[in-house]
């Protein structure tokens, strides 16, 4: 065993004791396998040093036998699959990565002591702090490099608090795609992260359950935005955050829920909220399925969705997501890889694909309609 100071731990090593805040609080137990998020969440609660387990000594190989030499074969190109593996390598070995994972993993905490001092009967006077937090996850950075971070931050323990900072963070790219002033940015930006505080007063049980909820269950989770509001409200809160706390299930059609609300009565921010919402939550994954890729969510959204979302805003959304992935490397249904060329504005998500044997192929042809798009690499 060795007792390091947290800034020499790294991801992999092993905890060989737990560790316990100076409340006396576990945040991890012994065996536990350190992640940057943990580190992360050790720096938060000012932990100095912690005891891992020295690493197993790797056995010494045998020797073999020197090989005849062999004439040297030409060099086989990289694989397609390599080249996705190693470019998901090389994001997540980035430092730009690695600070943007920490900066994710305190946030989380924050945004938990943010919700129990609200929930505890606080009010707006934690929007300041709670903005210039967020602020270290969307600063410097363009929509492609949020958007793929995001895609890689999603295998974490609190769907509630994860899910909020990834919908204040889609909601923010869409609105600086509709132009909206640094004022309501921030403001959209609040709304993203409080809009399913109502969660909080759903039993975990519940809210974590694999399987189909019963009609009970279900209207109680379905209660969640009039909780939310409910905790929001005569706190001095800005009134589109209110809104959108309680409408970003409602949809144009009036065919959301809990009022059945038309477009015309829904506020923006919540209209904004709500395709952030969905986005990513057919972007995560789910225990019934797989996460759905970009392409896939577009299409989704281009079959029903222009009816049940705001007509400006969801257009607007949709295409700037097509053209972010415009040039990237994708994988078809077939399994055969290429690169999207060109976005066919009529029909976001069946772009013009350049094959890897320099194919063109356009999905958007009647003859490729049982091609798609299944993953961007």
């Amino acid at each position: 065993m060795a007792t390091l100071p947290v800034d020499k731990l790294s991801a992999g090593m092993i905890l060989a004791e737990p560790i316990l805040t100076k409340r006396g609080q576990t945040i991890s137990k012994a065996g536990e396998t350190l992640t940057n998020q943990l580190i992360a969440k050790l720096t938060f609660y000012k932990i100095e040093s912690v005891t891992v387990e020295d690493p197993e000594p790797e056995p010494e190989p045998e020797p073999e036998p020197i090989p005849e030499p062999e004439p040297a074969a030409p060099p086989k190109p990289e694989s397609r699959v390599s080249e996705q593996i190693s470019y998901t390598q090389r994001l997540k070995a980035s430092p730009k990565f690695q600070k943007f994972q920490s900066d994710y993993a305190l946030n989380i905490t924050y945004l938990k002591e943010d919700f129990e001092a609200i929930i505890a009967g606080g009010g707006a006077d934690c929007t300041d702090l709670m903005l210039e937090n967020i602020e270290t996850l969307f600063k410097s950075k363009t929509t492609l490099e949020l958007f793929d971070m995001l895609a890689n931050m999603r295998n974490l323990e609190d769907p509630i608090y994860s899910h909020s900072l990834n919908v204040a963070l889609i909601s923010r790219s869409i609105g600086k795609w509709l132009h909206l002033s640094s004022a309501d940015l921030n403001t959209l930006t609040l709304a993203g992260l409080l809009h399913d505080i109502g969660k909080t007063q759903i039993p975990e049980e519940i809210l974590n359950k694999p399987s189909k909820l019963t009609d009970e269950e279900f209207a109680m989770m379905r209660s969640h935005p009039l909780l939310g509001k409910k905790l929001l409200n005569n706190k001095g809160f800005d009134s589109r955050i209110l809104a959108a706390t309680l409408q970003h299930h409602e949809r144009s059609d009036g065919s959301g829920y809990p009022r059945g609300l038309m477009e015309d009565e829904m506020d923006d921010f919540s209209c904004i909220i709500a395709i952030a919402d969905v986005y990513d939550a057919m972007t995560s994954a789910r225990a019934h399925r797989d996460p759905l890729c970009s392409f896939q969510v577009i299409s989704e959204f281009e079959k029903d969705g222009l009816n049940k979302y705001h007509t400006k805003f969801v257009l607007t959304f949709l295409e700037h997501i097509a053209n972010t992935y415009n040039n990237s490397r994708i994988i078809l249904n077939n399994a055969k890889t290429g690169r999207v060329v060109y976005i066919n504005k009529s029909n976001l998500s069946r772009p013009v694909i350049q094959m890897d044997n320099g194919e063109i192929i356009n999905l958007a042809d009647s003859a490729y309609k049982d091609l798609f798009i299944k993953s961007i690499l």
